[in-house]
């Protein structure tokens, strides 16, 4: 057997794994804007900023992330082929880093929205930017993990965006809000931070950040409710657990004065157990229930308090962010 064919077998296998990201990257490449935008600073000051963005409808609608166009309103996109477009945000959503930009242009290559669920642990993903204007910026790795969740805060409201993807394909800084892609060149998630040496983390295209990014299209900004409770995971007593049939709930540490909380009894202590009916183990279980729907009526609360289960019904209101 020739040397040439003894290397054949490795060769096929980089040839197909070089095919799936230029065949992505030729998808994606004319989706993705660079972003220029400028400012406001103290004192009259403006700063020139930039990023990424991924245009999703050919009529002009694209997503970035939010920190990009921060203290914005309006600002340019440079494609690939050398066209620019100019933009106006239509919204930002600050604790879930997503932003909404309507672009001026029509007839622009919109890229498809996969589903971040169906990434697995090691599968390959392109992370595709334009930092740069006219020379779009292209990297591949896998996933190295998932399920990490990413904490956001907006003046005092605080949110922690969940399943964020951790990824060792290499990110700039120019890249935040740009695309993270599949083998099948669909976005599933939208880059967003450097997490370390060789780590980005992208925020997740699932069924929670369509329903943000419909909101900022349709509204402009996202409703979210809250109660005003602050705490954290931990394991039931033995009599509660017996009485849901589970072992963890979410005991509450702080009370926000003032809140929905403070003016229905909620007190330090308290382990919330179910909320409306619902399991309620860790932190994300009770956020994934502070939506906008939850400010049309009130949310029956059941708390273990001392050695009884209890009770509290309270009015969920709208969280306010910076």
């Amino acid at each position: 057997m020739s040397s040439r064919d003894q290397h054949r077998p490795d060769d096929e296998v980089l040839d197909a794994y070089s095919r799936v990201v230029t065949t992505v990257a030729e998808r994606l490449t004319p989706s993705v804007a660079s972003l220029r935008v400028v400012q406001r600073a103290g004192r009259g000051g403006v700063v020139q900023g930039a990023g990424s963005g991924v245009v999703i409808s050919s009529d002009g609608f694209a997503i970035t992330s939010a920190h990009v166009v921060a203290g914005t309103t309006r600002g340019s996109a440079a494609f690939v082929d050398g066209h620019e477009e100019r933009f106006e945000v239509v919204g930002r959503d600050p604790l879930s880093d997503l932003a909404v930009l309507r672009l001026d242009g029509r007839d622009l290559h919109p890229a498809e929205l996969g589903d971040a669920s169906r990434l697995r642990v090691g599968q390959l993903v392109v992370a595709i930017g334009n930092p740069l204007g006219f020379s779009g910026s292209v990297t591949a790795g896998v996933v190295s993990a998932l399920g990490r969740a990413l904490p956001l805060s907006s003046g005092r409201a605080t949110r922690l965006v969940e399943n964020v993807i951790q990824t060792d394909a290499a990110l700039n800084p120019g890249n935040s809000g740009g695309a993270l892609a599949d083998g099948r060149g669909t976005v599933v998630g939208i880059n967003t931070a450097v997490a370390g040496i060789g780590l980005g983390l992208a925020v997740p295209i699932d069924d929670a950040t369509r329903k943000i990014i419909s909101a900022l299209m349709r509204d402009g900004r996202v409703r979210r409710a809250y109660i005003g409770v602050a705490g954290g995971s931990r394991p039931l007593p033995p009599r509660a657990a017996a009485s849901v049939g589970r072992t963890m709930g979410v005991e509450v540490v702080e009370v926000v004065a003032d809140s929905p909380a403070a003016r229905t009894g909620f007190v330090p202590g308290d382990i919330i157990l179910e909320a409306d009916g619902i399991p309620i183990e860790d932190v994300a279980d009770l956020q994934r229930l502070m939506v906008g729907e939850a400010l049309g009526g009130p949310m029956r609360v059941l708390v273990w308090r001392g050695a009884d289960p209890l009770t509290i019904e309270v009015q969920p209101a709208e969280l306010e962010a910076a």
